[in-house]
């Protein structure tokens, strides 16, 4: 047993319930009483191999034979989740209830249950659930296998310096800039001596053309450390720009590598703050702050060398302020991470806003409510702003604080040398050269107070980057992947299958087919289709199970060989903005004008193309939004048609079209379900009495299959679906 699990057994036990541990396969706990939306309770489940036990308040509630149940479910809520049994009698018994907290147990345990009943003992201890909350801090990782608050800053940058490593000679030359720059400075202070001491301050006769000699060599050096500093400059913003860009393409690859149960778990907007905002912050620190910062610290300690050299007592004074600048940072260096996260959180909510809005544009001006949606983008900003604020009102509050501290060491300096100046111990010429490298040690700790809040939202930026290019692929190319050529039989043995570890959305699902067949999955909503095509496409990777074509595990096959033989419409059409032919020629870069035509005129489309302005150059606009459904998804048909593939799939493809047309792309279909396997769902049954067999789905089990006149005859689902269809269009044709 887990520790967990244990620690539920030890309190059964406790309330004087008497037990095998060895014989339990499942135990957990739930809080919520089925019949009361108030009260809250201690309930236990607990399971062996041969009964059932319900503990409710140190009471047994409920005692059964587990061969008296056939199935467990786990059923959503509202707020809540529920867990129910359904007997062999038929009966449907909802047994416990908890809070959202504990759907992660209660589903895995019933999860694993059912296996039990298909498979003994061999399904107990096989649970792949895996904790979505950060182990260290307890956080949630949102998706993610690392926890952007507990990742190691120094990996963070070890990381960064990894993407940076092709450009590094770019990055040396800078930084021998930066030495160059820092020795070049040092001499400022002694010229400045020589100045005041023997021109300025001097008794003697002072000759001209040795005082210009002074200025010049003044002049030059500023004059190099401008010129150094502008090819740094270039060199650092080649790199940053190098850098970012390939940043960049390395978060862009990754996202696209991603399964669609990865990418599902955050917003569009959230992924493009990662592609686009959060690197600009990096290639911000890159090439503007992070030189300046090498810079202040190679000044900041050269100048602190020089200062101990020729007096280290002074020394001493000038720098004992840093100490307390540190200290300060450090004791609120949590309190303003947490804040620069929240910070990030509130940006990125606030820019999905923005894009679903935008994205759903004519929804929001068919319902007129611009207004609800301005208030709602509004309230997002508001957010973001409260954050900023925040941020900005703590560091306001601590900077003048710093400044105080630093000031006292300059308030110090200047006692000590006024008073060496009165006793004739330090000249004037010694109080310009120690000004000047005060100056060089205290603008650098000037700096140094702005460089956590910088290192803070560049470290949260890159927490945040690193996290998608870190998380691991859970649909991946095998090492030894193969390049497969399709002819087209498909088979699915024994496969189950949940969106997370706690759900199953289909369980033990078998059927083939054969090379040319054309097959209808049919079912009420939710009772799995669209999933099941999913997984033959490998959107996802079956849990249990396999899914072979012709004879060969698709996990085994490289996901880019598989898909470029496949074709699918979707139930929701998506189109690129660009030009009808773009958007069909898609499926095949290189396709002439004749194969899009012919793809088009196979799929009714040719004819309304033809009508629009510019034809088949016509511009669709975003997601197509010039065109009307039917014409949209016609487009999409084409686009799958002239991709040729060896395996169409049809999720709803005639949903948006009339009666006409849908029987021409039917028609269509047809003719090329001969050279290819065809697996299609349709919303109108009728459209699939032609398909070679039929697989009826409910509540993710397959539970017929044959033909439409076979499952006709046999009275089942099917049939019920087929007469529902029939009264609903007659009850449409009474009205009309």
């Amino acid at each position: 047993m887990k520790v967990n699990e244990k620690r539920l057994f030890d309190r059964v036990v406790s309330w004087g319930f008497s037990h095998e541990e060895s014989t339990v396969i499942s135990i957990f706990a739930y809080n919520l009483p089925t019949d009361s939306a108030e009260k809250v309770l201690d309930g236990i489940v607990l399971v062996t191999r041969e009964r059932f036990y319900q503990y409710e308040d140190k009471t047994c509630v409920r005692e059964l034979a587990l061969d008296d149940i056939k199935e467990f479910r786990l059923i959503q809520g509202v707020g809540c989740v529920m867990a129910e049994y359904e007997a062999k009698t038929g009966e449907h018994v909802l047994f416990c209830r908890a809070d959202n907290k504990h759907e992660a147990s209660i589903g895995v345990n019933l999860k694993m249950l059912n296996h039990y009943f298909s498979y003994g003992d061999s399904a107990l201890g096989k649970s792949n659930y895996k904790s979505k909350t950060c182990p260290k801090c307890g956080r949630p990782l949102r998706g993610s296998s690392t926890c952007p608050r507990c990742a190691s800053k120094s990996k963070l940058l070890g990381k960064l310096w990894n993407v940076a490593k092709p450009y590094k000679n770019y990055i040396i030359f800078s930084v021998l800039m930066y030495f160059a720059i820092s020795a070049i400075r040092l001499l400022l202070p002694l010229l400045d001596k020589i100045l005041v001491d023997d021109y300025i301050n001097s008794e003697a006769a002072v000759k001209l053309p040795d005082f210009l000699v002074v200025i010049l060599a003044i002049a030059i050096t500023n004059l190099l450390v401008n010129a150094f500093s502008m090819l740094r400059g270039w060199f650092l913003i080649v790199a940053g720009n190098k850098v970012i860009l390939r940043l960049r393409q390395m978060v862009f690859d990754k996202i696209q590598a991603m399964s669609i149960s990865s990418i599902s778990q955050r917003t569009s907007g959230e992924l493009m703050q990662r592609v686009t905002s959060d690197t600009a912050v990096i290639r911000n620190f890159i090439t503007n702050q992070l030189p300046g910062l090498a810079e202040q610290i190679i000044v900041f300690v050269v100048a602190c060398i020089a200062l101990f050299i020729y007096k280290w007592e002074l020394a001493i004074l000038v720098i004992f302020p840093a100490p307390f600048v540190i200290l300060s940072f450090r004791l609120f260096w949590t309190s303003m991470h947490r804040r620069f996260r929240k910070r990030w959180r509130r940006e990125s909510e606030s820019s999905a806003t923005l894009h679903d809005i935008f994205s759903g544009i004519r929804v929001v001006k068919s319902y007129g409510t611009e207004k609800r949606e301005a208030d709602r983008y509004e309230k997002a900003t508001s957010e973001e702003k409260k954050a900023q604020l925040d941020v900005e009102f703590r560091w306001a509050y601590i900077m003048p604080v710093l400044e105080f501290f630093m000031g006292i060491g300059e308030f110090v300096l200047l006692y000590y040398v006024g008073n060496q100046i009165l006793n004739a111990d330090m000249s004037f010429g010694d109080m310009a050269m120690f000004s000047s490298y005060v100056a060089l040690i205290y603008g650098p700790l000037r700096n140094f107070a702005s460089l956590p809040r910088q290192l803070l939202r560049t470290t949260t930026s890159a927490s945040k980057v690193f996290e998608i290019i870190d998380e691991k692929e859970d649909v991946a190319d095998a090492v030894d992947s193969k390049e497969l050529k399709i002819q087209g039989k498909i088979e699915l043995k024994d496969i189950s299958f949940g969106y997370d570890e706690a759900t199953e959305v289909l369980r033990n699902i078998n059927f083939s087919i054969e090379p040319g067949d054309f097959i209808g999955i049919v079912g009420h909503s939710g009772a799995g289709k669209s999933t099941l095509i999913n997984l033959i496409m490998r959107m996802y990777d079956v849990d249990e199970g396999q899914i072979l074509i012709d004879g060969v595990d698709i996990r085994e096959i490289a996901q880019e060989s598989l898909r470029s033989q496949m074709g699918i419409v979707l139930q929701e059409t998506f189109l690129f903005s660009g030009s009808v032919f773009q958007n069909i020629a898609y499926a095949k870069q290189n396709a002439t004008m004749e194969e899009v035509v012919e793809a088009a005129k196979t799929a009714g489309a040719h004819k309304f193309i033809m009508s629009l302005p510019d034809g088949y150059n016509t511009k669709v606009g975003e997601r197509g939004s010039t065109l009307s459904g039917g014409e949209r998804q016609r487009i999409a048909i084409a686009r799958a048609l002239l991709h040729d593939p060896k395996i169409l799939i049809l999720d709803e493809a005639t949903a948006a079209l009339d009666t006409e047309t849908e029987k021409q792309i039917q028609e269509a279909i047809q003719r090329l379900a001969s050279q290819r396997t065809t697996i299609a769902i349709a919303h109108r049954l009728s459209t699939l009495r032609n398909a070679t067999k039929l697989i009826v789905l409910d509540h993710g089990k397959l539970v017929e299959s044959g033909t439409h006149d076979e499952l006709m005859a046999k009275e089942g689902i099917y049939h019920g679906l087929v007469m529902a269809q029939r009264v609903m269009s007659q009850m449409q044709t009474d009205d009309d």
